[in-house]
């Protein structure tokens, strides 16, 4: 359990989800108080990590003026920071072709192959989903065919009938048992990560590195890709705002993400005198 100030000898990790949690459903945060916090986790031991399925590119643009900011991307395959790769893992090539082979096959599903230097999507998708997609993946490439990617397969992001997202998950996780696992944030949108990829184990690879174990790491989040990190920190907070699975698994609850729910508990961790209730 984290309990107030610590040391400055001392490393913790506060490590959030992005979408839903730490930011509004205007797609930002409160960028001056928590330049204030920032300052003072930094003084106290405390790293930043943005948790997040979605691609470092993207992630880091909005943290320009934090360079220090930590990035567990793409679910837990990537970490890294401005500097440095902490941990990667890609699916083996043989196994990222058969999910390939197996997306095409869905006529009713469009996808996107998230790649350690870009995201790719078939230049035949959608002209609505190439344009989401350039949302989420600030480095995409268009491609004619699987074969022009050069890059290792980090996840794969699916996106299928809102109303058929529990088939796809269902039959995603028939289809690619043993190699391939499908997790689902509702809506039609199903990430494919490789089996034990997921922000946990990315957090638990950043810890081995930086010398920080599960107790002394502090997690938010509200969808169902946030449940393993939710329970394997020290302190697993969820946003009032969660889908019902994650606030039965949750530590704390806390505001939802209009009303500066994660910032108002990094304040309070950050206060000597007060542990979050």
């Amino acid at each position: 359990m984290i309990v107030g100030i610590v040391s400055m000898h001392e490393q913790k990790i506060i490590a959030t989800d992005m979408d839903g949690t730490f930011l509004n459903d205007a797609m930002d945060y409160d960028r001056d108080r928590f330049a204030r916090l920032h300052e003072r986790m930094v003084r106290h031991g405390f790293r930043f990590v943005v948790a997040s399925g979605n691609q470092y590119f993207q992630l880091k643009s909005f943290f320009k003026n934090f360079p220090d900011t930590i990035y567990l991307s793409e679910n837990g395959a990537l970490v890294r920071d401005n500097e440095q790769v902490y941990f990667q893992s890609a699916f083996p090539h043989d196994d990222a072709l058969r999910i390939i082979d197996a997306l095409i096959d869905y006529s009713a599903v469009e996808w996107t192959a998230c790649g350690a230097k870009s995201a790719y999507v078939l230049r035949t998708a959608s002209v609505d989903y190439i344009n989401d997609t350039k949302h989420y993946y600030h480095r995409l490439q268009l491609i004619d065919s699987p074969a022009d990617i050069d890059d290792e397969i980090l996840k794969f992001s699916t996106h299928c009938p809102g109303d058929e997202t529990k088939n796809y998950v269902a039959t995603y996780a028939n289809r690619f048992a043993g190699f391939a696992v499908p997790t689902s944030s509702g809506h039609g949108d199903i990430d494919i990560i490789q089996p034990g990829i997921h922000k946990a184990r990315g957090l638990a690879e950043l810890g081995a590195v930086l010398d920080v174990d599960a107790q002394n790491m502090v997690t938010f989040g509200n969808g169902g890709n946030d449940i393993e990190m939710l329970k394997y920190a020290g302190e697993g907070v969820a946003v009032a705002n969660s889908d019902p699975e994650v606030l039965a698994i949750a530590d704390h609850v806390v505001a939802n993400n209009n009303k500066q729910g994660v910032l108002d508990y990094i304040e309070k961790l950050l206060r000597p005198e007060t542990q979050p209730a």
